[in-house]
């Protein structure tokens, strides 16, 4: 018989499917097959799901640890994960899915959403095009191959690379760093950032904009962090450029074809 992880286990018990029913409706006796068939792991209910209704088969994802001990013999407690490199991050290593949304740092700084990164999966399909349906319906629209998520669109938002020669500084952060940030200075960003370029930022419903500023102004590695200090990629996102005061005119040449507004889905609820 083939073993499945306990997460699709549980999908066998009584649950009720989110996706499909009213909050007052009964429970529905659901076995795995018709769990993952539910409209809402599919466009368009998938956009309006709350985390409440993905965690309710899905809750075992934010249950899970990290190995004490690695099948190579390391202990978790005795080595320096990447993301623990920045003073921004607190406690012992930690699973994916609770660095983003249940450790301090998230919820403080954070508003993650399960269908920020989740934004559906056709389990009939690992790669665009081989759908004979796909091309009139539009399935394939922001599918990436083999990818749950489309990390162009999710991971980079935050972990792409620090895009200094767009800024015209002389090198990495880490190397102008300490000509930015005399003793006096907490956050060497806010030399530019603060009244000067981009002073209009992080007003999207994933993010607590208010939070953000307010912890920078203590550290330039809450900035940081998000802009190069925990990169996964070699390019970074192409931030919509939100038009701010005494913004100038002309468009530098990187700048051109980026967009005014950040999409509109990322705008529900953020004040103007």
């Amino acid at each position: 018989m083939r073993r499945i992880s306990f997460g699709l286990a549980m999908m066998f018990l009584l649950v009720p499917l989110a996706g499909s029913m009213a909050e007052d409706a009964p429970v529905v006796r659901a076995n795995y097959e018709s769990a993952r068939w539910d409209p809402i792991h599919f466009r368009p209910a998938i956009e309006t799901a709350t985390n409440e209704q993905c965690l309710a088969c899905h809750q075992d994802i934010l249950e899970r640890r990290v190995l004490e001990q690695a099948p190579a013999g390391v202990k978790s407690s005795e080595a320096l994960a990447w993301y623990q490199t920045l003073d921004t991050y607190s406690g012992a290593q930690d699973t994916l899915h609770r660095r983003h949304m249940v450790t301090p740092m998230a919820q403080e700084l954070m508003n993650l959403q399960c269908n920020f990164c989740h934004q559906g999966h056709d389990p009939r399909e690992e790669g665009p095009g081989s759908s004979a349906t796909a091309a009139a319906v539009g399935s394939d629209a922001g599918f990436t191959l083999r990818k749950v998520v489309d990390p162009s669109q999710t991971c980079l938002r935050c972990h792409g690379a620090f895009p200094y020669e767009m800024m015209d500084l002389a090198g990495p952060w880490h190397e102008v760093r300490a000509d930015l940030e005399p003793e006096d200075v907490k956050n060497g960003c806010q030399t530019c950032h603060e009244e000067l370029f981009r002073t209009v930022r992080h007003r999207v419903n994933y993010l607590k904009a208010d939070a953000i500023e307010k912890a920078a102004a203590e550290s330039s590695d809450v900035c940081y962090g998000c802009h190069g200090g925990r990169a996964w990629y070699r390019n970074n996102f192409p931030y919509p450029r939100h038009p701010w005061p005494d913004m100038p005119e002309e468009t530098p040449e990187w700048a051109k074809g980026r967009p005014t507004k950040s999409e509109a889905r990322f705008l529900v609820g953020v004040e103007e």
